[in-house]
């Protein structure tokens, strides 16, 4: 496996300095922010797209570092309805196959995004339990919007034999292995599949390496990011909405347009935490022998995200849990 890290965590420091990071834990791959929520500190994109020079010297600075460019991140809404975040990201994901092309990198991680309920609609409409023929309708009206969006996205990435890995993230249209797989064969793609991020399915009470064997090879890509199911759950459930708005005197990141992330809620359901603190190596070992089982040169991107820890602790941990999985897949 390729194991490496998705850099937004280090996007505190450039890219040079972060690949000395990702090599002094021993890891040989990394993932790169070209758009969508966060900015892109980490490529210059329009050097790398105008000049073949620069693209080069760009692979350049990942070969002295001795790690690989694995796949690129537009993770963002391109389906959103408010044009000022819907235009913004939907051109980064398109721009994002033409930088892969130019860097020859075969991997793109995006969201699937989600439109309102209606057309007119102000705000995305996530429907996860659609008991209400109401319901249907919104649904329908939403895929209807997706599948056009898709089909051209997937046109454009076959054009360039480039494959966009789906993270299979809750309040968008793609949340599971079921939408993964309607959106596939609705668009009929050959180039969307699905990057396995186990996080986001098991606070949905998903069991990864099941769906890694459910979508076989429409897995194309991985991230190692792990989620703490906490006591609260038992009284709170997993759909916990005690968020908190962010007033514009406090410190808080802009996700697009006039919207930003809330504050998560205290004694929270669940926690994203670094790779071994919500699920122990025997997990993570089978989680990497189903990948291998799919593709044995599979990226493989630690994400972190766990709060608890600092940057670099954080991928620390997730990095020696990650060792202690390969070692123990080869034995």
């Amino acid at each position: 496996m390729k194991l490496g890290v998705y850099t937004a965590i280090l996007h505190d420091r450039d890219l040079s300095a972060a690949l000395e990071v990702i090599r002094s834990l021993g890891l040989t791959g990394a993932e790169i922010n070209v758009g969508g929520f966060i900015g892109t500190p980490h490529i210059p994109i329009e050097d790398v797209l105008s000049s073949t020079a620069a693209a080069e010297d760009y692979l350049g600075l990942f070969a002295a570092a001795e790690v690989e460019l694995t796949g690129l991140n537009v993770n963002g809404n391109a389906l959103h309805p408010d044009p000022e975040v819907r235009d913004k990201h939907a051109a980064d994901l398109r721009r994002s196959i033409d930088v892969a092309a130019a860097l020859g990198v075969s991997r793109i991680v995006a969201m699937s995004g989600l439109p309102g309920g209606h057309p007119g609609a102000a705000a995305p409409n996530w429907v996860v339990n659609p008991w209400d023929s109401a319901y249907l309708d919104i649904l329908d009206y939403q895929w209807d919007v997706a599948v056009p969006f898709w089909k051209d996205i997937n046109a454009r990435a076959a054009d360039h034999d480039v494959k966009v890995a789906i993270e299979m993230h809750p309040q968008n249209l793609v949340f599971n292995p079921a939408t993964l797989i309607r959106l596939v064969e609705r668009t009929g793609a050959t180039h969307v599949g699905a990057e396995m991020d186990p996080s986001h399915l098991f606070w949905q009470g998903i069991d990864p390496v099941a769906a890694i064997e459910h979508l076989g090879d429409l897995v194309f890509h991985a991230a190692a990011k792990d989620t703490r199911i906490n006591e609260t759950c038992k009284v709170n459930g997993v759909l916990d909405d005690r968020f908190r708005r962010l007033g514009p005197e406090e410190e808080r990141t802009s996700i697009g347009g006039r919207y930003f992330v809330n504050e998560w809620p205290r004694n929270s359901s669940w926690d994203f935490v670094a790779v071994g603190r919500g699920h122990d190596i025997d997990f993570w070992t089978r989680f990497l022998r189903a990948l291998d089982a799919v593709d044995p040169d599979m990226a493989v991107n630690i994400e972190h995200e766990d709060v608890e820890l600092g940057r670099i602790e954080g991928l620390q941990v997730a990095a020696d849990t990650l060792s202690k999985a390969s070692t123990a897949l080869r034995t």
